[in-house]
């Protein structure tokens, strides 16, 4: 490195140089996420409830990133249907007549 030259700050626009303005972004632009504000009514069940919730990060997503969410919240509604089949439930009655033959 030369000691006649200073160092350039990282950054630094020389001068001369007109500065760039970023462009703003237009308000209405009709690409951009959108909630879809749809009103969801709670289920009763904990997990369902923390599934259909998970739905509500699509309305700050871009449409492509839309399934990731989708599969997500699909494979855990799936595991808590999976969940209501594993429970025991409750006893038989017991049988109103002898099955003896």
């Amino acid at each position: 490195m030369s000691d006649s030259l200073p160092e350039a700050e990282v950054g630094a626009v020389p001068e001369g140089v007109p500065e760039a303005v970023p462009e703003a972004e237009p308000a209405d632009d009709p690409a951009a996420p959108a909630p879809l504000n749809v009103d969801r009514a709670p289920s009763g069940n904990a997990d369902v409830d923390a599934q259909l919730g998970r739905l509500a990060d699509t309305d700050h997503l871009a449409t492509d990133g839309h399934v990731e969410v989708y599969e997500d919240v699909h494979r855990g509604l799936r595991d808590a249907l999976t969940a209501l089949d594993a429970r025991p439930g409750p006893p038989a009655p017991p049988s109103t007549y002898d099955r003896r033959s």
